[in-house]
């Protein structure tokens, strides 16, 4: 079974997905926490691009 999951990920018109990882400061304690989402390549830019 594992084979025929690999083998439709694959397919052309299938997303592709990326993990993206951001480092987010905390205002009141001033330490850093790590946010990671899974999104798909498309909407990571804009992800990335704002602030």
């Amino acid at each position: 079974m594992a084979k025929k999951t690999v083998a439709s990920l694959k397919k052309a018109d299938a997303k592709v997905f990326v993990k993206v990882i951001r480092m987010v400061k905390n205002e009141a304690t001033g330490g850093y926490s790590f946010q990671e989402q899974v999104l798909p390549s498309d909407e990571a830019d804009k992800v990335l691009a704002e602030k």
